[in-house]
């Protein structure tokens, strides 16, 4: 027998020499969780792509990090949304045309058991919460034999089949030829909050939810296959049997994809602290400083306006032609573009797709909102956050497309789409009650856009960037709802802005503010019989002739009752008064929508002076009037355009003198170049693949 000892230190050192085994089999990205790892993963999947089958075998870790005790657990199943034409996705999405019976794909739980054996497969029930479809199966619930305890976790094991879905049927995830990008793609937990399962079915315009957690996945492809996807890649296994395997570890993300093609063209590159990788197909090899170039400005400006991108990589994949379905999509760390031959630089559609992708990773990778329920807290950030880094670094005119003589700004294009549908539902719903899918994409990204830009404008830029800053540090890695980014602006900008966002979210009130009527008048010399006021004369250049016929009461009264502003000549000789020309000008401005905000309204008169008036907005109407020896030319409200939520911009101002034809020609050949580009398939690709019916 050894000496205790000698047998303590032998102990003590197999002991070490197993944690450090460990560790390297667990590689660590961050020296402490960042979020409270609630689902974690384990899967390992084999890809066919001959069949377009994927086998996988997934280990899940759940954590009950609630007070209830939890008697059943809930899944979503995404792919059966692509099962058949039953499906809730398919019937909102009016089905489809010419689909080949291959097209179709599915996922199926062939087995669950919990870690110590227990077989709970046949327990499973498919469940539809959101509608009485009975014929869907994206959502199952899981009955436990036994309750969960708060503070307790189990360990299920599932074995499951899917086949890919091809176009053009898939949406997000799509096999086409050499090309796949997996997403939503395994059986995936849902959300346990406010003593209930949130875990929505699969829809034509909802996105996704779900909680944080660390991911090992081994992805079995083609040994001359390039993989792509969320997290670090740890190491490559060749099986010796023509296929090799990925590992990839991500850890505090709440989602996991990955791609995979022989005929990727990697290239690579670093913004600030992070390593960028860009996937491209060969045809578009010409396009490689583009895609490089947009990841640099997405990575910088966002950690530098917003906060901290705490990963240390991005993976920019390019789809595959005629696999568009997959464009501008938004995983952890992996984001797709969406481009085509040719593209000029003055189209910055790539530019686009890429900055709004990687936006994702802040506003909903790291701000972890339920894009079921309140989708505008993502993507309408997201558009806004876009919508600026657009207009500060490639403005400020022609920010997206500078073609051809076109000069369209982002912010510009989020209004064509939005006074389209400005009043059919109000912003906070669920992504499914909206009245069309036109509707919910409206008011999850241009209305919310340009309601925070809105914002930004009446606060001023400093203000609303400490409440973008604010927001993002203290709702990362947590699921924050609207309430709780109302919240944080009334908190940062020291004010009660409920009456904004009131309207703004949760009403179908408009904003539309008008220069209704604009006049000047020169005041007569003295005629006839003695009164105490001249009798007006009309100026030759007013537009309103009706004026000419009131009488001095009416004047009178009209004097008593509006802002005056009244400015003499204060030369010394009687005569010099006498001479004096004087006008009486005036304005008249309507609230047109029930959106009450204040407004601004410049008048410009004919010595170049101008005059700021401020207006609280929460009448019908409000008029100002001014005798002065000068005449009115024009008035302006929002004269800055501070507030591109306004649904009208061209009842914004009136001048005295009709203008010549110009503006109009002008407007003629933007809306002539918006429908050409709306006609373009390649164009509509591009934001179908982000969700944007358009």
């Amino acid at each position: 027998m050894l000496p205790n000892k000698f047998c303590t230190k032998l102990l003590i050192f197999w002991l070490l020499l197993f944690l450090v085994q460990q560790l390297r089999a667990q590689p660590v990205l961050f020296d402490q969780p960042l979020s409270p790892r609630i689902a974690n993963y384990d899967i390992d999947v084999k890809l066919d792509t001959e069949k377009r089958m994927i086998y996988g075998k997934e280990t899940l870790t759940w954590y009950n990090k609630t007070g209830d005790m939890v008697t059943e657990l809930q899944f979503h199943l995404y792919w059966n949304a692509f099962r058949n034409n039953k499906s809730t996705f398919m019937i909102e999405s009016g089905g489809r045309s010419n689909v080949d019976e291959q097209d179709w794909g599915f996922i199926e739980i062939n087995q669950i058991t919990l870690s110590r054996g227990e077989d709970l497969t046949k327990n499973m029930e498919y469940i539809h919460p959101d509608d009485d479809s009975e014929d869907d199966k994206t959502v199952f619930r899981l009955p436990l034999s036994s309750p969960l305890l708060p503070g307790r976790s189990i360990v299920l094991n599932i074995d499951f089949t899917a086949k890919i879905p091809q176009s053009p049927i898939a949406r997000r995830t799509v096999a086409k030829e050499e090309y796949f990008f997996i997403s939503q793609w395994f059986p995936k937990i849902g959300v346990y909050s406010d003593g209930k399962w949130n875990c929505h079915q699969y829809h034509r315009s909802s996105e996704f939810f779900a909680d944080f957690g660390v991911y090992n996945v081994h992805i079995t492809v083609p040994e001359q296959n390039i993989v792509g996807a969320t997290g670090i890649e740890v190491e490559v296994k060749h099986n010796g049997d023509g296929t090799a395997t990925h590992f990839y570890h991500a850890e505090d993300v709440h989602d996991f994809a990955w791609t995979t093609s022989p005929e990727f063209i990697e290239v690579t590159g670093r913004a600030q602290d992070v390593d960028i990788r860009v996937l491209l197909q060969p045809d578009h090899k010409g396009q490689t400083h583009r895609h490089l170039e947009a990841a640099r400005v997405a990575v910088e400006y966002f950690q530098n306006w917003y906060g901290d991108y705490p990963y240390p990589n991005l993976t920019v994949v390019d789809p595959r032609r005629k696999a568009m379905t997959s464009a501008g999509m938004e995983y952890p760390t992996l984001i797709t573009a969406g481009t085509f031959y040719g593209i000029p630089e003055g189209l910055r559609m790539v530019e686009m797709v890429i900055i709004h992708e990687f936006g994702h990773n802040f506003w909903y990778h790291l701000v972890a909102s339920n894009e079921f329920e309140e989708a505008w807290l993502d993507e309408g950030i997201n558009s806004y956050s876009e919508s600026e880094i657009f207009a500060d670094h490639y403005g400020p005119t022609g920010d997206i497309i500078d073609l051809w003589g076109i000069k369209i700004n982002d912010q510009q294009a989020n209004r064509a789409q939005y006074i389209a549908f400005p009043d059919l539902d109000p912003v906070v719903q669920n992504s499914w009650d909206y009245y069309s899918f036109s509707s919910y994409a409206v008011n999850s990204y241009q209305k919310p856009a340009l309601m925070l830009t809105t914002l930004q404008n009446y606060l001023g830029k400093e203000t609303m960037q400490q409440i973008m800053r604010t927001y993002f540090e203290r709702w990362k890695f947590k699921h924050p709802k609207t309430q709780d980014f109302i919240d944080v602006a009334n908190q940062v900008s020291d004010q009660d802005l409920n009456w904004f966002f009131d309207q703004a979210l949760f009403t179908t009130a408009v904003l539309d503010y008008s220069v209704d009527r604009v006049f000047t008048r020169r005041i007569k010399e003295h005629e006839g019989y003695d009164f105490t006021l001249s009798v007006l004369e009309e100026d030759t250049t007013a537009t309103d002739t009706t004026e000419i016929e009131i009488n001095n009461d009416t004047i009178s009264q009209n004097l008593a009752i509006d802002s005056i502003s009244l400015e003499v000549d204060t030369t010394d000789t009687a005569e010099a008064r006498e001479k004096q020309k004087m006008y009486y000008s005036g304005v008249n401005i309507r609230r047109l929508g029930d959106f009450k905000f204040p407004v601004e309204i410049e008048l410009i008169f004919n010595n170049a002076e101008k005059i700021r008036e401020q207006w609280d907005g929460q009448d019908l109407w409000k008029k100002f009037r001014y005798v002065k020896p000068t005449k009115l030319v024009s008035a302006t409200v929002d004269p800055d355009n501070k507030i591109p939520i306004d649904i009208n911009f061209t009842n914004n101002s009136r001048t005295i003198k009709k203008q010549a034809k110009g503006v109009n020609k002008l407007a003629v050949r933007f809306l002539f170049w918006m429908q050409f580009l709306l006609d373009q398939p390649e164009f509509l690709n591009l934001f179908t693949g982000m969700g944007i019916d358009m």
